[in-house]
C-alpha cells in the first residue's frame, strides 16, 4: 500500500505562491497517475491537477480554474510529486490532497491546508 505525505501548505496573501509536495513511501516509477485534489470549505473534493507517466513523457491535466497558474511535476528519483501554485486567490483555498492511482487502486494523503487571505 502506498503512503502519501503532503507538505507545503500554509497561509499566503492573494497573489502569492506556494509549492506543495507529496512524498510517497515507495518508488513512484510504477505509479502511472498522481495528482492533487482540493476540498474547498463546504464543497466536494475536486481534481486540481494530474500527471500521467507515459514512459519518457509526462502528460498533465489541470482544472480550468488553475490553468496557467499551477504546475504539477514529479521527481521519480525523490518519489515526490509537486504542485507549484502561483497567483493564488481566495478561491484556491482549501485542503489539498495528493493521490496516486496504481493497478486499479487509489491512495490518498492526509491533506494539507492552504489559506489565501490578506
Amino acid at each position: 500500500q502506498v503512503q502519501l505525505v503532503e507538505s507545503g501548505g500554509g497561509l499566503v496573501q492573494p497573489g502569492g505562491s506556494l509549492r506543495l509536495s507529496c512524498a510517497a513511501s515507495e518508488s513512484i516509477l510504477s505509479i502511472n497517475v498522481m495528482g492533487w485534489y482540493r476540498r474547498a470549505p463546504g464543497k466536494e473534493r475536486n481534481m486540481v491537477a494530474r500527471i500521467t507517466s507515459g514512459g519518457s513523457t509526462n502528460y498533465t491535466n489541470y482544472a480550468d480554474s488553475v490553468k496557467g497558474r499551477f504546475t504539477i511535476s514529479r521527481d521519480n528519483a525523490k518519489n515526490t510529486v509537486y504542485l507549484q501554485m502561483n497567483s493564488l486567490n481566495p478561491n484556491d483555498a482549501g485542503v489539498y490532497y495528493c493521490y496516486a492511482y496504481r493497478l486499479g487502486s487509489a491512495y490518498w494523503g492526509q491533506g494539507t491546508q492552504v489559506t489565501v487571505s490578506s
